[in-house]
Parts: C-alpha cells; structure tokens; sequence
C-alpha cells in the first residue's frame, strides 16, 4: 500500500469526496515543522483542511491558501529545534542506587 491507496482508503473511511494534493500538503508540512516546531506540521495541515472544509473548494485558492501558510511558517522567527517556553522540563533525580526497600508510597 502507497500513500495514495492510503489517501483513498482514508477518504472512504471519513465518507470525503476530495481530491488531494498530497505534494501541497507535505511541502507545507515540511516547511511548518522545520521552521516553527515539529508538532506545528499536523496542526497546520489541519487547519488548511478546517478552510478547506468550510468552504474553500477551488483548487488555485486552495494552494494560495497552503501558500500562505507556508509563507508564514518561512518567516517564523522561531529558531528550528527552539525550546517551546510552555514546555517545562522536570528533573528527576537519579536514584537507581538508592535501597527502596520497605519504603512506602504517600496519597
């Protein structure tokens, strides 16, 4: 199975009737992930689908839609591979060599 079959597999499974270009959607991806974070890919794809769904059908709007999309995650100031600042790394301290034995856990 290819990506296509997949595409096709997948519209029948959502009952979409829908051509895609799967290139347009993965170059903005690309784009959205190296230049903003990783987890911006999906969630800009998804929303180039929200626009897409409520109404944008014509196929040159939709590239100039995913165009300007890609157009804003180029010119993202966030350094790729930056840390998200809500993101808050927690410490555990290593205890591997440390006797549990008999400890008890608290509520």
């Amino acid at each position: 199975m290819n990506l296509h079959d997949w595409i096709d597999e997948l519209c029948d499974v959502l009952d979409v009737e829908t051509e895609v270009d799967e290139g347009l959607v993965l170059d903005l991806a690309r784009v959205a992930a190296h230049n903003v974070e990783r987890r911006a890919a999906p969630i800009t794809t998804y929303l180039l689908g929200v626009a897409v769904g409520a109404g944008v059908s014509d196929p040159v709007k939709i590239e100039a839609l995913a165009a300007r999309a890609q157009a804003l995650a180029e010119k993202w100031d966030k350094p790729s591979g930056s840390r998200d600042p809500d993101d808050v790394e927690v410490l555990v301290p290593d205890d591997s060599g440390v006797d549990h034995t008999g400890d008890e856990l608290e509520d």
